[in-house]
């Protein structure tokens, strides 16, 4: 018999249906059940590509005692941590502050007034490796709420306001500058891995915001040499592209084989702008290999982006993604020798016996019908499930990926599934007043957004504008900035807050700072309105976005790999920006000017008629002689006007 979970949208939720266990969604019933019962809650986070969660869900979840245990003493709620980055969060810095560490699946336990006292990560279904029992944790917590419950809400009272005191940060009083970038940058040098690329040791997580900043600032060695072995490695899908989530070794090699959305859209806009820097054409044929993996195998019929492939298929983890030797020599016949060569194949392997595919040897002139008959091959295998629901957030960074690779690359492919992505969201996600919802699925949006939703909307709906000057993209923006300010600001210490004013109370109102492992709402927010601020000339962007920027400037410089995404903000603060207007009606030579190069400090706008337009910064332009004109200004103070593509390349560098 399905518990309540049957009756949501979420995959992950809904793979839980058929638990002996209780389980209910998070909200009033889940809560109002503890305060009548006066029994803790249970509270379960994870998402449906985690390895770990499925593998807890075997062995407890599913346990008719552990269920009959959990049923009995606790209410037992689930949460998607996709769809509720807001419970998630606040959780999981509860877990982290109780125990050091944190990850999914994340258990934590709650007084019935939503108030942490105890949690942890994976518990095994018996106690080893110093780690006790889920049955253990069960009986243990029980009795401790049976027997001393004062002293469990006296501890949750004292996390609650260690939960609370982030969101009084004061702004740092120190100025957004070029030394103190460059003292970040120097930081963020002290743990590059030079010999494999990347930052730290094992496991390693793609960094993508961190590339971002790099590439924003010239730095070639560690951006180009991080995403050269990215590429050739493990984590990234030799075979049918995209990236995975991260991989559990130094090297790249052996990846933790889910696949997210929004690692993909960022680690191809990554790519873009690191072939943009160099030229080399390792990183634009990866840039291209991922964006298409994401169009075949994340894209929804409706347009949308769905969200994740899990890491396991019959089970196991990874089983769709290796090979053994015997099956390339089989599938690749008279390619198998070099394809052998290539990948770094061997009869032992490099996973449990089988072989993860990197591309370290000579590359097969044949590379291309290689992965064609390998991708035909895997197709006949029992695939991943797939997390279809559609996030508003990241959708945006997809969004961003491919209306920036369209503009680059001339590809139309790219710009028409941008513009399809963003047309959906605005049309389908959104509530009967006109604001933004975070989830969609089966028909239905649900859950209002977040302030991550609203930026990384708002960015990617500005690339969207510059990449096809279809002017409704940049009116969109403008809605989102507004809502933003209207209803995310702090006014007292300034920033935003994850959650709107109007939205549902919980234990505490969190700023989100860091970017883990997405790019952090504040300081996306931050970069857009800054950039909007430069197509508009408005202040109050302007300094909505400073206030974001000054809460996290002091803990960014010192912890730059967790607030890249702040620093590109910042980086873009502190340089002279330059307003590019584009009026004519053949653009072409002079957009491949400006797209053409990684240009971080440009903001784009241009009309193919008369010049006429809502957006300020394509006012009175015309075009001079007949001729497709471009108008250069920094901070709305301008050159003379240029048609000859040579000129705007020269007045642009």
């Amino acid at each position: 018999m399905a518990n309540a979970l049957a009756n949501e949208t979420s995959p992950y939720l809904r793979q839980h249906a058929g638990n002996p266990v209780d389980w209910l969604p998070w909200g009033q019933e889940a809560l109002e059940r503890a305060f009548e019962l006066q029994r803790p809650l249970f509270v379960s986070i994870g998402y449906a590509a985690c390895h770990w969660c499925h593998v807890m869900e075997h062995e407890s979840f599913e346990d008719l005692a552990t269920a009959a245990l959990m049923n009995e003493r606790f209410v037992c709620v689930k949460v998607d941590r996709e769809e509720r980055p807001d419970i998630d969060a606040i959780y999981m810095e509860a877990v982290q502050l109780l125990t050091g560490h944190g990850g999914w699946p994340l258990n934590v336990f709650l007084t019935p007034d939503q108030t942490p006292f105890f949690g942890g990560t994976y518990w095994p279904p018996e106690s080893r490796h110093g780690m006790p029992s889920f049955t253990e944790v069960l009986e243990m917590i029980s009795a401790f709420w049976a027997e001393q419950r004062d002293q469990a809400v006296e501890l949750a009272a004292r996390l609650a306001e260690r939960l609370a005191a982030d969101a009084a940060r004061e702004p740092s009083s120190q100025p957004l500058d070029e030394r103190r970038l460059d003292a970040a940058l120097g930081v963020l040098g002290e743990s590059y891995d030079r010999r494999h690329g990347g930052f730290g040791a094992a496991p390693k997580f793609p960094p993508h915001c961190a590339i971002e900043f790099l590439l924003r600032r010239g730095e070639l060695e560690m951006s180009l040499q991080t995403l050269r072995a990215m590429a050739r490695g493990g984590i990234c899908d030799q075979v049918g592209g995209g990236f995975a989530r991260y991989a559990v070794d130094a090297t790249w090699t052996v990846p933790h084989f889910e696949k997210m959305l929004y690692d993909n859209a960022l680690l191809a806009r990554a790519y873009l702008h690191g072939w943009q820097r160099s030229g080399e054409e390792i990183l634009l044929r990866t840039c291209r290999e991922t964006l298409d993996f994401c169009l075949r195998e994340l894209r929804a019929s409706d347009g949308g982006f769905c969200s994740s492939l899990d890491a396991d298929s019959e089970g196991i983890e990874g089983r769709f993604y290796v090979w053994s030797l015997d099956e390339l020599q089989t599938i690749l016949g008279e390619h198998a020798p070099a394809a052998i060569a290539y990948f770094g194949v061997t009869a032992q392997g490099n996973f449990e016996g089988v072989n993860v595919l990197e591309a370290r040897g000579p590359e097969p002139e044949a590379r291309a019908t290689i992965r064609q008959l390998l991708l035909e091959a895997r197709a006949r295998r029992v695939r991943p499930a797939l997390d279809d629901k559609r996030l508003a957030s990241w959708n945006g960074l997809m969004i961003a990926a491919l209306a920036e690779a369209g503009g680059a690359l001339e590809d139309a492919r790219y710009l028409q599934a941008a513009i399809a992505a963003a047309t959906f969201v605005w049309q389908r996600m959104r509530d009967a007043q006109g604001r933004l919802l975070r989830s969609f699925n089966d028909g239905q949006a649900r859950i209002p957004a977040y302030l991550e939703d609203h930026a990384f909307l708002l960015e990617a709906l500005l690339a969207l504008y510059e990449a096809s000057f279809e002017e409704r993209f940049y009116e969109w923006a403008r809605v989102l900035a507004d809502a933003m300010l209207e209803r995310f600001i702090d006014q007292q210490h300034g920033g935003f807050f994850a959650t709107a004013s109007d939205g549902e109370r919980l234990i505490t109102r969190r700023k989100d700072l860091e970017d883990q492992p997405i790019p952090s709402g504040s300081s996306s927010a931050a970069l857009g309105l800054l950039r909007l601020a430069a197509f508009t000339g408005e202040d109050r962007y302007q300094q909505a976005a400073l206030g974001a920027l000054r809460l996290g400037a002091d803990v960014a410089m010192r912890f730059p790999r967790s607030f890249a995404h702040l620093l590109c903000a910042a980086d873009f603060h502190v340089a002279a920006v330059r307003e590019v207007a584009l009026v004519g009606a053949d653009l072409t030579p002079l957009e491949r000017v400006v797209r053409g190069a990684f240009r971080p400090h440009i903001v784009l706008a241009g009309t193919r008629g008369d010049g006429s337009s809502a957006i300020p910064l394509l006012a009175g332009r015309t075009p001079i002689d007949g001729h497709a004109t471009a108008y250069v200004c920094e901070r709305f103070a301008c050159q003379a006007p240029v048609s000859d593509p040579a000129e705007l390349a020269a007045l642009l560098a």
